[in-house]
């Protein structure tokens, strides 16, 4: 028995122990995927639901009160521009 056995015997059993920590932590990753699934299709399906309130809520209520606040907008410049017009003519008159 020389030094050259005690080296392959020592590959061997290193060899043996990273395979069977390989298999090990395969086998941990695999049960807690199994484990997680169900609470990642849980957040998928909330965030889906989310994003369809989100979007229902763009086009039911932000879109219509963005057009009403530029309805009145416009009002509200064509209101000043005939009253600034209104303000020029009783200005020419008095002068």
């Amino acid at each position: 028995m020389g030094i050259e056995w005690i080296r392959d015997l020592a590959i061997v059993v290193l060899g043996f122990g990273v395979t069977m920590v390989s298999v090990f932590i395969g086998i941990l990753a695999f049960l807690l995927y199994r484990k997680l699934r169900p609470i990642l299709d849980s957040v998928k399906a909330t965030a889906e639901t989310a994003e369809h309130i989100s979007s229902t809520m763009k086009e039911e209520v932000c879109h219509p009160l963005a057009q009403l606040a530029a309805f009145i907008q416009g009002v509200r410049q064509a209101v000043s521009l005939f009253s600034g017009l209104a303000r020029r003519k009783e200005g020419s008159r008095n002068g």
